[in-house]
């Protein structure tokens, strides 16, 4: 049997210089939302399929790493039903597990309840510029908040961390699921097809209006009602003069204006009626966030307040912001960022013929420049001494010999 070097597909290792950069992000993250009153938690990254799949995690069910049963259980499945051979799979996102994890222990925990998790989640998708199979994720989330405040903190802490991180030019796109569906009525879409409308809604910006109009044709909706529809799109808006003739409670529209208006002086935030968000659970307020760079967004999310009705009987409002880890370290990366160093890194090298005296007191002033918290190595002198000196002053090390 052949070994083979590389990662799977979509996977990827990590060299020290990557591991770095990583660590110094979550460590700047894991700060700045503590401040916001955000407590820490972990999930395991295996989930029942039951959850996985329970119709509102929209296009990523689709993508899901499937585990079959093991032992008995596998004996005695159907072999020819893929659905009775599983039981488990990996997580394609963290807030199917966080709804899981506060319905089981929601009476140990504060109301609200602030969570910040980080972790892999997994998807079975075609690796890209990016997008990987195996992505790191770190998600904020508010549960037991009715007001629009979970939105304003979660959008604040967001724009806080990236800040510190020196980012500056970035947007935020804002729309509602409620005036989503108030566009349908309005044009007197088929609600039936709500899903389908705006998965095609959802690729205006890559396939344009004219893309938009082909997709929802084949979907087999009137002419009249499309062309009513997407005239809502023929130019750009403001909030209150988009949404003033579509069948929506002025409360939504007034929720949208003082979100706008509380995070404006922070950052661009603006109302987009394309924004769609492909999750099925989503039921009030979304949002993505762009950065200069990229075409994709770098985060994303909103309110689900009915997710939780899956596992108690009853409504627990919910909002959450998801980062895209691997986009942002992308960017970080491509833009030449370099992680500060506060500590002095030292090296020292000793000669294979040291004495047992030597090395000892040598060993003894390592281990003291260690207690002053100083970051050193020790390390024999290598015949190829050049290269060996080049590769340790690359990663910061004085060296000492």
């Amino acid at each position: 049997m052949t070994f083979i070097k590389t990662p799977t597909k979509g996977m990827r290792d990590f060299l020290p210089k990557e591991m770095e950069l990583r660590d110094y992000v979550l460590k700047i993250m894991s700060d700045t939302y503590e401040n916001f009153g955000f407590q820490k938690i972990a999930t395991p990254v295996v989930e029942h399929i039951e959850n996985l799949t329970s119709k509102q995690g929209g296009e990523n069910e689709k993508l899901i790493f499937k585990i079959m049963k093991r032992g008995e259980k596998l004996s005695n499945a159907d072999s020819s039903n893929l659905d009775e051979l599983v039981d488990c799979g990996l997580r394609y996102d963290l807030t199917v597990p966080l709804t899981r994890l506060y319905a089981n222990n929601m009476q140990n925990l504060p109301m609200p309840f602030r969570a910040f998790q980080t972790g892999f989640s997994y998807r079975a998708e075609r690796p890209q510029r990016g997008r990987y199979r195996e992505l790191m994720q770190c998600d904020l989330d508010i549960i037991g908040e009715k007001s629009n405040l979970a939105e304003i903190e979660l959008i604040t802490a967001v724009i806080t961390f990236l800040q510190k991180l020196n980012f500056k030019q970035f947007t935020i796109k804002i729309n509602d699921r409620q005036i989503l569906k108030a566009m349908l009525n309005y044009a007197n879409m088929p609600l039936e097809l709500m899903d389908k409308i705006l998965i095609s809604l959802d690729k205006m910006d890559k396939i344009g209006i004219d893309g938009v109009r082909e997709e929802l044709q084949k979907l087999e909706i009137p002419d009249e009602a499309i062309t009513k529809y997407l005239s809502l799109f023929n130019e750009k808006k403001d909030l209150f003069a988009f949404c003033k003739d579509l069948p929506i409670a002025d409360e939504y529209v007034a929720n949208l204006l003082e979100i706008i208006d509380n995070v404006n002086s922070q950052a661009n935030l603006v109302f987009d009626p394309t924004l769609v968000r492909g999750m099925g659970y989503y039921t009030g307020c979304i949002f993505e966030i762009y950065a200069d760079g990229l075409t994709s967004a770098i985060g994303g999310g909103g309110r689900y307040d009915h997710m939780l009705e899956n596992y108690i009987n009853m409504s627990v409002p919910a909002c959450g912001f998801s980062v895209g880890f691997e986009r942002l370290l992308l960017l970080l990366e491509e833009s030449g960022f370099e992680v500060p160093h506060t500590k002095e890194k030292l090296c020292y090298v000793f000669d294979k013929n040291i004495s047992k005296e030597e090395k000892k007191s040598l060993l003894k002033k390592v281990n003291n420049d260690r207690q002053n918290n100083k970051i050193v190595k020790i390390v024999e002198k290598s015949k190829n001494f050049k290269y060996q000196k080049e590769t340790l002053e690359s990663d910061g090390y004085q060296i000492i010999y």
